[in-house]
């Protein structure tokens, strides 16, 4: 599982010019789900995620968590960071998770921040969205929930 997380004053997402998601102060999190993975990798990334010290402390350094500040996630599905541009320059998506397990798992990293107590806010799955956001820093990172398996 994949996932850009950009530190945000504020973002919001629209599906048919509508308004379905919107936070403050929090983490946009596109998120990106595999063939191979699985429950284990939705709950590894929301546990990362939430526990990141991305926020500025007094002193402005990232020394505090989404928790810490009391933040919110915008989570909007992003099969796209599976694709393979290494022929070509049509990207493949071959990596990436057909529609039922993407759906599936992306509901299962919606459920493990519930279960940690953040507030979420979605775009819809599989449709065709547009995301807004002011980036605060900025602060982008890129996470992978195979990462966990490597050797430091």
């Amino acid at each position: 599982m994949r996932a850009v997380v950009q530190r945000v004053t504020e973002a919001f997402v629209e599906v048919e010019g509508e308004v379905v998601g919107r936070i403050g102060l929090g983490l946009l999190v596109l998120l990106g789900v595999g063939q191979r993975d699985t429950r284990e990798d939705a709950h590894y990334l929301a546990r990362k995620i939430v526990h990141l010290r991305v926020f500025p402390d007094a002193e402005g350094k990232m020394n505090l968590s989404l928790k810490d500040v009391g933040g919110e996630v915008l989570l909007v599905s992003q099969f796209t960071l599976y694709a393979d541009t290494r022929k070509g320059h049509r990207p493949s998506f071959l990596q990436a998770a057909p529609p039922d397990l993407g759906k599936r798992l992306y509901e299962e990293a919606i459920e493990a921040f519930l279960a940690q107590g953040v507030h979420v806010e979605t775009g819809v799955y599989g449709a065709h969205m547009r995301v807004h956001l002011v980036n605060d820093g900025p602060v982008t990172l890129l996470l992978d929930s195979e990462d966990r398996l490597k050797p430091r």
